[in-house]
Formats: structure tokens, sequence, C-alpha cells
């Protein structure tokens, strides 16, 4: 008989979060000490982090972090985003050489505000515009992948193992307040750079562990609202589910988490009325948005930390 420890089993990735409740800075080394502990739930295919408070010379501003896969690829995209806001920064992520990770994109960082004349003639507030930017970019700007766009927060990310990746982006010389990691185990997507977590949208980002069997309900769902899953993975799809929960529908953090954690219908049939009509409308009204499948999420978000699973 194997016992525990003998055998591999692949049964995910590994997550992980820590925050200060009072806002005081936690260097980045602590977060990358906490995901090496889980070093054996990972492959090399996939690390990442969100990191929370890290830009308050630019708190302002929002932090555009992007992957590119050639000069060209940086060249229209930037077009595109000195076009649509304005720009204070525009930087290489500062990396180090990491033995493990090799082959990936050219990775820059934007500051900028949008661009109000332009945000004015579109008909939409300041977050909307931001998203739409962020998801034409992804959809349809080849070699190019915006995939952190946060205030004062972002997400870096990369393949290998997560403590080679924190050390890749040098995160001991980053403090932030809300820390999550993730090291992956893709069992049915690809091992790419736009792939691995966390998953970003505005503040909100996701890290994952499990698998989504709803994926393909779940992305016909959101994507009737302007949203395009464009990185090759399921966990994508929940990030842009709590953005339109909490964004657009304004509900509490609790009932978009109860949306997509709702109980299935016979455990519901057993529950007091008052809990009955609650999730009975939940699953009618969001039935699109009810995430299936063996998993864990950690939410992180200038608004603190929510687990689910």
């Amino acid at each position: 008989m194997l016992k525990e420890g003998q055998v591999r089993i692949p049964s995910g990735c590994a997550i992980a979060a820590i925050i200060d409740k009072k806002g005081n800075p936690i260097n980045g080394s602590e977060i990358i000490k906490s995901i090496a502990l889980m070093h054996d739930r990972s492959n090399g295919l996939g690390g990442g982090f969100a990191a929370y408070g890290i830009y308050p010379d630019h708190k302002d501003d929002y932090a555009f972090h992007v992957f590119y896969d050639t000069k060209d690829a940086r060249q229209k995209c930037e077009e595109y985003l000195f076009k649509h806001f304005n720009v204070d920064v525009a930087e290489r992520i500062p990396t180090k050489k990491v033995e493990s990770i090799e082959n990936g994109p050219d990775i820059w960082r934007y500051f900028g505000k949008p661009n109000r004349v332009r945000m004015r003639d579109a008909r939409m507030d300041e977050q909307e515009y931001v998203v739409q930017c962020v998801t034409k970019v992804n959809a349809n700007f080849d070699g190019a992948y915006i995939f952190s766009s946060g205030k004062n927060m972002g997400c870096f990310k990369a393949v290998g193992y997560p403590e080679d990746v924190g050390e890749f982006f040098m995160l001991d010389h980053y403090d932030a307040y809300l820390w999550t990691a993730h090291g992956r185990f893709p069992t049915n997507t690809p091992g790419w750079w736009g792939g691995a977590h966390p998953f970003n949208i505005l503040d909100w980002s996701i890290v994952h562990n499990g698998e989504i069997s709803s994926y393909d309900a779940n992305r016909r769902y959101i994507e009737q609202f302007g949203y395009k899953c464009t990185m090759q993975t399921d966990t994508e799809v929940i990030t842009y589910l709590f953005d339109h929960l909490l964004r657009h529908h304004e509900l509490p953090m609790d009932v978009a988490a109860d949306v997509l954690t709702a109980p299935e219908w016979d455990e519901i049939d057993r529950m007091d009325d008052e809990r009955k009509e609650y999730f009975t409308n939940l699953r009618a009204i969001y039935s699109g948005a009810l995430v299936n499948g063996p998993f864990s999420v950690i939410l992180g978000s200038n608004k603190g930390l929510l687990a689910i699973n």
C-alpha cells in the first residue's frame, strides 16, 4: 500500500494569502516563504502573486502590467494606451535572471489616468472605461496581454515554480499590506505566462485551486456583458463574475459569494422558508453565474480578502 508522500496526486494547485488588517506593510519575502511550503502542489508551469499597496507614489493611477511577445505588439499596444490614457510612466518591470525561468515575454508597466475626453465620448464611468480598454487589448492585439490593471496594486506571474517567480520579479523589494500567491498544476489547460494566476481586472484578483466544470456556461453568461475570456484557462471567468456582480449589480460581497457557490436544489428544499426563498431567487436570477466543480478560491481586492470553496 502506498502511503501519503510516496505518490504524487495531482489534485490541484497551491494558494496562499497574507493580510495586515491595519494596513501595515508586509515584505514580499513573507508570501514567497508561505507559497514555497506547498512546492509539491505545483509542477513549474505557473506561479504568481498579487500585491496591494505597492505603488503609493502612483496610488491614483491605474497600473497596467503587460506581457509582449514582439516589438510590434508593444508598439501597437502603447499607441492604444497612450491614446486612451494619460500615461505618466512607461517602463520595464524590474526582473533578475533565474535559471528555471526562460523564454519569457517582454514585461512592461504603465501608470496613467483615463483620457477624460475619450471617456466622456464613450459615455462610460472610469472603471468601465478601463475594463473595456483592457478587454479590447487582450482580445484584439496579438502578442499583447494586459494582466494587471488596478490602482496601487499589481500582479506578477510567469511560467515557473512560485518561489522562483517571486525571485524573478524581486518581490523582496516590494512591501504590501495584502498578498496572494499561487502555484499552478494545470490539468487540462496550457501552461503559459498569461495563463498563470492571479487573474485580474481593476482591483480584483483571483487565485484558484481546482477545476471549474461549469466553465462554458459561466463564460457564455459573462460574455453577454462585454467580457472576453482570452487567457485559455477556467479561472479567468471567476474574476469577471465577481467584477460583474460586485460592480455592475452592486451586490454585497457575501451575496456575490453565495451566487457563485449556491447550494444544490435538494439542499435548498430542506432549508427554512427565509433561506429557501433567498437561495431560490439567487439560483433563478444568476443561474449562469453558479460555479460548479471542486475548487478553492481567494479573491483579493482593496477591500480585503474573501475565500470560498
